[in-house]
């Protein structure tokens, strides 16, 4: 195992929430190994041409992790760690909440001057 890799504890979690395997056709690689390689591209931010050997074929990982992305898997994953939280009692939800620091603008919203001008807030404190 190294180091930023699903412990023993973790995986024993999310293992029942993963997809069940096809009977058919040649088996896929282990899904605890694939997570591990997900988990490491969103940790560093690197291409998927650049994962590591260990986590198996870069297509292979990419290839899964769109797929469940699109079948919801991971969405569901998601909700169902948050559910078992909450029913343990765990879970603050009005302290947790998920928060992006990145957000799309509109293309045409790019460097434009405009929208409601804002009050200036001692402006009304002078006036009092």
């Amino acid at each position: 195992m190294h180091r930023g890799d699903l412990t023993d504890e973790q995986w024993a979690k999310l293992e029942p929430l993963m997809p069940r395997r096809a009977r058919t056709g040649r088996p896929p690689k282990s899904h605890r190994r694939m997570l591990n390689g997900m988990l490491w591209i969103l940790r560093t931010g690197a291409p998927w041409r650049d994962l590591p050997e260990r986590y198996g074929k870069w297509n292979s990982v990419a290839k899964r992790f769109y797929r469940w992305q699109a079948a919801g898997v991971l969405e569901n994953v998601l909700s169902e760690l948050q559910r078992q939280a909450d029913v343990d009692g765990r879970l603050d939800w009005v302290r947790h909440y998920v928060d992006s620091s990145h957000v799309r603008a509109h293309q045409h919203a790019a460097g434009a001057k405009g929208g409601t001008p804002m009050p200036r807030v001692w402006e009304g404190a002078e006036a009092a």
